[in-house]
């Protein structure tokens, strides 16, 4: 009881510590200031920080963030920004595919099957419900067996015969019984020859959801292909990340012919870009390439086939990239042009990254500013663990709401005042009673490690 009690004494006096490092920060020192309006039962309110507020920040990190009450002081706060790079805690998984047949002339969208399964749900057999003569029969889709996955899916990943080359675009719905289906979206994967080169795409997108089975129905053409393999991507629910959030469209410029870069705000995580395309049956292999500054080498980053072609009468478009969510400021596409090319004018793109959201404890009169805009502020948020009591991601989701009221007010930089020559004790005293807060914290947790541990 006395050490959770003195756990939290410490995390009360490492609030107090952030909160004397930004007591001279006044909301002039930033460049930009968001008023907030809040919703709910506070202290704690949390904010979905847009995207087109972050961009104002001078710190990739957003450390230049802060919160101030209607007199001018401080806020606690916290930053919630999960990573996207949660590879290692990801799963491939090969899964069964059964196939799903139906009568050529049948208007039946969806094939009526029989199925055998054991009893953890595992798939054993799947028939159609009426016998079906040889040579009326039409592969129309395929079932995969996911029951076996616990964890939510992100990716699917197919592999089919080669007889069947070109675009196949087919429809992706979840199902935990086999009898109530959910749509999934649609899925689009191709295998061409480009050139006497191989052009392939064999991911297709998964919404994150956990699911037992899934069924693939095929629209373009509409006789499916022979699989040869069939995996799914799964992730923990606890390294799912936060939701993406996308940019506005940003105008780009052409290098050379097929060479295009477009410069953004700042150095942000990018995890996905999505290129614009403009004009109809168009065809690109393209590779990614991405920096933080043009004094440095060009990375790699994705690559890809993107294209917008016209099949029965619909687009069937195809114009997105993952990355993997390094930090960049300019992006470089160079488009393989034996496809045609994407044009001699410099495609818009937009780009994704990962929502942050940012959570402040309400201390003195409201309303609330957000600010931000200054290169040389140092971070002063708090763990999310240090700014909530007995903090859980339950708790997280019952706080208060905060929404940008407004528009964003961009107040202009000040030249800083020539210091005057003379010692600031007014500075010195500040930091003299953060050591000595730094030094009691020490006394204490040393006291706390030397304690026999009490008996029952």
């Amino acid at each position: 009881m006395n050490q959770k009690l003195n756990l939290g004494w410490l995390g009360a006096v490492a609030m107090g510590m952030a909160l004397a490092v930004g007591a001279q920060e006044k909301p002039a020192d930033f460049t930009t200031q968001v008023p907030l309006s809040v919703s709910g039962e506070g202290p704690w309110y949390r904010l979905e920080l847009p995207l087109a507020v972050q961009l104002n920040a001078r710190q990739t990190d957003l450390s230049d963030v802060r919160v101030f009450n209607a007199v001018g002081d401080v806020q606690a706060y916290a930053l919630a920004r999960e990573s996207a790079r949660i590879d290692e805690n990801r799963t491939l998984t090969d899964v069964k595919w059964f196939p799903l047949y139906n009568s050529v002339d049948d208007t039946e969208r969806a094939p009526s099957i029989r199925v055998q399964s054991s009893a953890n749900g595992t798939l054993v057999e799947v028939q159609p419900s009426t016998q079906l003569e040889v040579g009326e029969e039409e592969l129309r889709g395929w079932l995969l067996d996911a029951s076996g996955i616990k964890a939510p899916l992100q990716q699917l990943v197919l592999d089919w015969t080669s007889e069947r080359d070109g675009f196949q675009r087919f429809s992706i719905e979840a199902s935990d019984d086999l009898q109530h289906w959910q749509p999934w979206g649609e899925g689009q994967v191709a295998r061409l020859t480009l050139a006497d080169e191989r052009v392939e795409q064999h991911e297709v997108g998964l919404p994150g959801q956990t699911a037992r089975y899934l069924r693939l129905l095929w629209n373009t053409p509409q006789a499916a292909p022979i699989l040869t393999s069939a995996q799914l991507q799964s992730a923990s629910p606890r390294s799912l990340p936060l939701p993406l959030v996308w940019s506005q469209a940003l105008a780009g410029s052409t290098v050379k012919a097929g060479e295009y870069i477009w410069q953004l705000p700042m150095g942000l995580n990018v995890e996905r870009v999505q290129v614009t395309l403009d004009q109809p049956n168009s065809l690109a292999p393209v590779d990614l390439s991405g920096r933080r500054e043009s004094s440095l080498p060009w990375q790699p980053l994705s690559s890809g086939l993107l294209y917008r072609l016209t099949q029965n009468g619909q687009d069937v478009v195809q114009n997105e990239l993952q990355l993997s969510g390094q930090t960049v400021q300019q992006l470089k596409l160079t488009v393989d042009e034996r496809g045609g090319g994407l044009g001699a004018q410099a495609p818009t793109l937009k780009f994704a990254v990962r929502a942050t959201q940012l959570v402040f404890l309400a201390r003195g009169p409201g309303p609330y500013t957000l600010v931000l805009g200054n290169a040389t502020v140092k971070a002063a948020s708090l763990p999310l663990s240090t700014l909530i009591p007995d903090y859980s991601p339950a708790k997280l989701a019952t706080l208060g709401k905060a929404s940008v009221g407004g528009g964003a007010m961009v107040t202009p930089v000040v030249a800083p005042v020539p210091a005057q020559v003379g010692t600031d004790w007014k500075k010195f005293g500040l930091w003299a009673v953060l050591l000595l807060g730094v030094l009691f914290l020490a006394a204490m947790a040393f006291n706390l490690l030397r304690k026999p541990p009490v008996k029952p």
